[in-house]
């Protein structure tokens, strides 16, 4: 059950939160304004669905993203941050808040489905959006022009600024933006997620650091020299079965997880090269600091057992989420006033059809509801946790699937590729729209949000990104076999 903070309780404690929402005429505008892109979004969305790529390779997408804003007046960045899928674009008037919006496009490999309510993967393609990624950028680049417009309109000072990141899944992209203090001016950050309902939170996800241990032995025939060979396989195994023993011995609601990404070529040979991929994750950054240090033990135990070595790479690591409440009660009002996603008949039988595959079956009615301000611990991670201690941050979830699709399933493929996914980017489009006009135009609800921001981090406190000073692990999605 999820524990509702209302937004009355909020007001109490930030009462500027509850100050007056953008006139009329500019909710108008602002709606009307990307009313009128509903066929671009629809464009930019698929065509990103259609690309498909996976982290630090999302060549097309990011251009076809940064050229839109660049066409629409936006002073455009490219290859920021030692990321050349990385950009910032920005539009100014005068001196006033830095309002940056968020901007996600990276698949995920494997699950490449059509945009159909029946299984069908698609043959040739090695990834697919099944987090909505496509869906996530086109909807925050129709927002930030929209806004860009009210803006000139109205004679607004200040500044909409869009981070284009990439390689959220896993490569901690925003990571590295924060890292190069492209958030250092910055008076507040909006972003969305795709989802099957809508709502606001503004609870902890998990913070992790993930990574790839490449064991190396020697090679010999496995039956008729086993003596000669030292295997890297058993290397990875030892590993793994070490690492399983850590799992009585840690912290309550750790999680570790692997994958084996390379474990040998034939049987009868003794591999001299096997990798596994790692994830620790928990909603205390050092839990996650110090179990990572134990799993990398084992990973050193197992090489000492095996004589074979080990080198470890880590590909990721963010921090755990600093929900704002009052940024979240901005988000909260506009996407009350947006509504939920509004289907048509034939989204509707598209979603009856696809609803009987889903492992939990939501109400189907349920996209038209606004949900509340939740405080719940996600058991997922985002690098937009390491944002929200650089910066005060709100995000928002829209209902882009049907109700029961769980996140990184072929079903939130197919959606995210049909017009239902383009129904719920609407909203979010709206929605982030008439928060950012709700904030340049509260000044006081800014003064807010960073007073419980600075509150929330403590004194003195230091941002450490998880990564250290690493570069960005731009190779961390090819296959483990061009690591050798």
């Amino acid at each position: 059950m999820k524990h509702c903070l209302l937004l009355a309780a909020a007001a109490a404690v930030f009462p500027v939160a509850a100050l007056a929402a953008p006139a009329d005429n500019d909710q108008t505008a602002l709606s009307q304004s990307v009313d009128k892109r509903e066929a671009s979004l629809a464009r930019l969305a698929r065509s990103i669905w259609d690309y498909s790529e996976v982290g630090y390779q999302e060549t097309k997408s990011s251009a076809l993203l940064a050229d839109e804003l660049q066409k629409a007046g936006f002073t455009v960045q490219r290859g920021v941050a030692g990321m050349p899928t990385a950009f910032t674009a920005s539009f100014k008037r005068g001196e006033g808040p830095v309002i940056a919006i968020l901007a996600e496009y990276d698949a995920l490999p494997g699950l490449a489905q059509d945009a159909t309510p029946e299984r069908s993967p698609l043959p040739g393609r090695i990834a697919g959006h099944a987090c909505g990624h496509n869906l996530f950028g086109a909807a925050s680049v129709t927002a930030a022009i929209a806004v860009k417009e009210w803006m000139a309109a109205n004679n607004i000072a200040g500044e909409v600024r869009v981070l284009g990141s990439p390689a959220e899944e896993g490569g901690s992209g925003k990571v590295y933006l924060v890292r190069a203090g492209l958030f250092d001016d910055v008076a507040a950050t909006l972003h969305w997620h795709p989802g099957d309902e809508n709502g606001v939170s503004v609870g902890a996800s998990q913070a992790n650091i993930s990574g790839k241990f490449r064991f190396r032995g020697v090679a010999s025939h496995a039956s008729a020299a086993p003596d000669k060979g030292r295997s890297a396989l058993d290397g990875v195994e030892v590993m793994n079965v070490a690492t399983n023993y850590l799992r009585e011995h840690v912290p309550i609601g750790t999680r570790i997880h692997y994958v084996v990404t390379n474990g040998g070529q034939a049987p009868n040979v003794v591999p001299d090269f096997a990798e596994s991929y790692y994830y620790v994750r928990s909603s205390d950054v050092d839990v996650v600091r110090s179990v990572w240090a134990r799993v990398t033990k084992a990973a050193e135990g197992a090489a000492m057992a095996t004589d074979t070595k080990v080198d470890v790479e880590i590909t990721g690591g963010v921090y755990a989420m600093l929900g704002n409440e009052a940024l979240a009660a901005v988000m909260h009002r506009s996407l009350v006033t947006v509504g939920g996603p509004r289907w048509t008949a034939e989204d509707r039988a598209w979603a009856e059809r696809i609803q009987p595959t889903l492992p939990t079956q939501g109400a189907l009615d349920s996209i038209a509801e606004t949900g509340a301000v939740t405080a719940e611990t996600g058991g997922g991670s985002t690098d937009v946790a390491d944002v929200s201690w650089a910066s005060p941050t709100v995000g928002l979830r829209v209902a882009t699937w049907v109700p029961g699709t769980p996140a990184h399933s072929w079903q939130a493929v197919a959606a995210s590729g049909a017009p239902i996914g383009e129904r719920g980017a609407m909203v979010a489009a709206k929605t982030l729209a008439l928060a950012a006009a709700d904030l340049f135009r509260s000044p006081e609800t800014l003064a807010a949000a960073r007073a419980e921001f600075d509150r929330k981090r403590g004194d003195g406190f230091r941002y450490r990104a998880l990564v250290g000073d690493r570069s960005p692990p731009l190779d961390y999605r090819k296959v483990s076999e061009a690591s050798r």
